[in-house]
């Protein structure tokens, strides 16, 4: 299927452009044209963090003439080693900030617009009707879900990417044409933790940035063939690409025939949130160890992580094990479980699994590890 340039012919390039984009503008199918198009395109990425830093540096360096950046977080330390439009200098700082002045390095002829706030339902589609383009560079499912139903509802694009581990997948989301991202995932799952939980092979942050970048491009210029209704995984590992076909969902609460959904949710953190009702805070968790009750503390991280850190009295048992099904047999049912894990995804994931094998006095976490370390014993590693 065929599909017009997103971004029509503007103002022209200038003698400094032309020169600047010589490489580009070389290409027979891309040429002048196609590079006057990247001068008129306005596009935003959400997140400048591992997926953002490479997807910003490289349109930054196509000469994209407007670059949006909607982030609000500052530059931490354990970022430093996949984000790299950040720097050792930049620590502490505004990553929205930190990110324009790379990019402005990179390409002083463009211009970058800053959004230091959290996306949210009050604000994201007045962000979103300035931009051609939408590219999400999140970690997180709420956000996700927020940015396909704001694209959906104002019919742009989304150049969407994810990371996990060593492995990376990309596609384009676009109800006019195919599918979108509640086509792929109808309902929200715990299964896979962000970066922050799980880890991630830095480098392989570039691999899907830089396909995330080279879509927006040829949506922008019409070059080419695209990843609308296609899914391409990336197995680092193994060194192996895969693309897989996505088919829009007739049924799609949202894009779908006779969508039920008709605009945005009013609290997509609820949405993702199925076990809120079944949490604990790491206060509740120690008064009930003072006061000597008697339950099951189980930590469902990995052993490296357990030698890390780990709460008093409790017992490892990692996440596999409950996937697989193998420990559900020998838990007790006779008293109650309580779960946790670094920051509380993947002890989640636990109790849904023990829910659903019919475990009635089972709770989890809020916070995991990282809110022990934070409330109750600050001598504790953090990692």
């Amino acid at each position: 299927m065929k599909i017009p340039p997103l971004v029509d012919l503007g103002i022209a390039l200038t003698p400094d452009e032309a020169r600047r984009y010589s490489r580009h503008v070389l290409l027979p199918e891309f040429g002048q044209e196609g590079q006057t198009r990247l001068k008129n395109a306005k596009v935003v990425c959400i997140g400048a963090g591992g997926l953002g830093s490479p997807i910003l540096m490289y349109l930054a360096a196509a000469g994209v003439g407007t670059l949006g950046i909607v982030e609000f977080d500052s530059v931490d330390e354990t970022n430093l080693s996949r984000q790299i439009i950040h720097g050792q200098s930049d620590l502490g700082l505004s990553k929205a900030h930190s990110a324009k002045a790379t990019i402005s390095e990179i390409n002083p002829l463009i211009n970058v617009v800053i959004h230091e706030e959290r996306l949210a339902n009050t604000n994201v589609c007045e962000i979103f009707e300035q931009y051609d383009l939408v590219i999400d560079g999140t970690d997180n499912f709420a956000t996700r879900y927020l940015i396909n139903d704001a694209c959906v509802l104002l019919k742009k694009p989304c150049v969407w990417g994810s990371i996990y581990r060593f492995d990376g997948q990309a596609s384009i989301f676009w109800s006019d044409y195919g599918p979108c991202y509640r086509c792929l995932h109808p309902v929200p799952t715990s299964d896979f933790p962000s970066c922050e939980q799980a880890g991630v092979l830095g480098v392989l942050c570039a691999t899907i940035g830089a396909i995330q970048a080279t879509e927006a491009i040829k949506l922008i210029t019409g070059v080419g063939s695209h990843l609308i209704g296609s899914l391409i995984i990336y197995d680092a590992l193994e060194s192996r690409f895969s693309t897989i076909d996505l088919l829009k969902d007739p049924q799609c609460s949202i894009c779908g025939v006779n969508p039920t959904q008709i605009g945005l949710l009013e609290n997509y953190e609820e949405f993702c949130s199925p076990t809120k009702n079944r949490e604990i805070s790491v206060v509740e968790l120690k008064r009930k160890m003072d006061s000597g009750e008697d339950f099951m503390l189980i930590d469902v991280r990995e052993p490296h992580e357990f030698e890390i850190v780990r709460i008093p009295n409790s017992v490892l048992i990692p996440l596999i094990y409950f996937t697989d099904g193998s420990v559900i047999s020998k838990l007790p049912r006779d008293k109650p479980i309580i779960l946790h894990c670094r920051s509380g995804v993947r002890s989640a994931t636990s109790l849904e699994i023990l829910k659903a094998a019919g475990f009635t006095d089972v709770v989890h976490v809020r916070g995991g590890v990282l809110a022990w370390a934070q409330q109750i014993d600050t001598t504790c590693e953090v990692y």
